[in-house]
């Protein structure tokens, strides 16, 4: 089991220095910022999520007066949006390490005792995934968070006995994409609980212009709100898109400049549309139409048609169609709406039929 740690630490300076100004076309791989820096490294870098940094500089700069360990923080909120990166940030600007791993990585309490002992007073332990932990790992981490103590259990039976284990105090960081798993024991050990929200536009075409920076690719102002419009509303698919477009332009443009045309070409060789669907979102949508009349239709029966797990169409297709309007969810099934149809340049039904009432 691998463990990361991130030592860059507001105290040693920020870490390295960034590269220095060169040719686009020169590259050194030893540049440690070249393509893998994309993250904020202050809280003042943040882009987005206003009101939760806001929350959160509060939190750091008390903390930081009374120098103390951060209190333990839960994100939620859907993949991409920055969790991870709030939970780095935040460690760096402690000046401390931060040791991440996941729930599924933790499948005995066996396997949390290395980051344990490891934590030093006032570091980040940064759990994805929290809500993946087996009850297990779960129940030997409450007194970890609230006392800072390691039960450990040697011997079975009647020559059993109990080793308190001391640790020296620090703060876990639990990201979750879906907090109504977690149990309210381990929710409510959590003292400060953020939500994380998708990204308006503004907010995407600025990242997209600093990371252009990051990356010394020059992207013109059309091409990156192209590039923040077909993101979805997340950062991560954001900086996807970007490096995509940045290839696609050193391939086939002289210049390597980023412009809007060029962008408009990648995105199409890319099979992302002007609202951001790929080929199995419209093939999801042509399916639940053609095959199943536009619902309503079961989940296992639309994945079995498109040969498609139907977690994967629960977890990866379907979330931004519903938040489109292209698909409803209804006690019978899956049905294509009249935004839907009118995407695919189809008229919907008459409203007649039991059907049509949807429209």
């Amino acid at each position: 089991m691998a463990r990361q740690k991130v030592i860059e630490g507001a105290a040693a300076g920020g870490g390295k220095q960034p590269p220095s100004d060169r040719p686009l076309g020169h590259f050194n791989p030893d540049d440690e910022r070249f393509d893998d820096e994309l993250r904020p490294q202050k809280l003042s870098e943040v882009v987005g999520q206003k009101k939760v940094v806001d929350r959160l500089k509060i939190v750091l700069d008390a903390t930081l007066k009374r120098k103390e360990p951060l209190s333990h923080i839960l994100f939620d909120g859907p993949p991409g949006l920055g969790k991870t990166t709030l939970a780095m940030t935040l460690a760096k600007e402690m000046g401390t390490e931060c040791q991440i791993t996941s729930g599924p990585a933790l499948q005995a309490p066996k396997d949390l005792l290395s980051y344990l002992t490891n934590a030093s007073y006032g570091s980040v332990l940064f759990i994805d995934e929290i809500h993946r932990l087996p009850p297990a790992v779960e129940e030997f981490i409450y007194p970890v968070m609230e006392d800072f103590r390691v039960d450990i259990v040697l011997g079975e039976g009647m020559n059993a006995r109990t080793i308190n284990m001391k640790l020296k105090p620090f703060t876990v960081i639990g990201a979750t994409t879906r907090s109504g798993m977690l149990t309210a024991p381990l929710r409510d050990r959590f003292v400060h609980r953020e939500h994380l929200d998708f990204y308006d536009e503004t907010e995407l075409t600025e990242i997209v212009r600093r990371n252009a920076r990051k990356l010394r690719t020059e992207i013109d102002e059309d091409a990156a709100l192209l590039v923040a419009n077909r993101s979805r509303g997340t950062p991560r698919k954001a900086n996807n898109l970007l490096r995509w477009t940045r290839d696609f332009a050193t391939v086939r443009e002289p210049s390597g400049i980023i412009t809007k045309p060029i962008t408009e070409r990648a995105l199409e060789m890319l099979e992302v549309d002007a609202v951001g669907l790929e080929s199995q979102d419209r093939r999801y949508l042509s399916t639940l139409v053609t095959v199943f009349s536009g619902g309503p239709a079961g989940l296992s029966a639309i994945g079995h048609t498109m040969n498609v797990p139907p977690d994967t169409l629960e977890d990866e297709v379907e979330p931004f169609l519903l938040r489109l309007g292209f698909i409803q969810r209804t006690p019978r099934g899956r049905t294509i709406t009249a935004a839907g149809l009118s995407h695919l340049g189809l008229k919907p039904p008459p409203a007649t039929t039991e059907q049509g009432e949807l429209f």
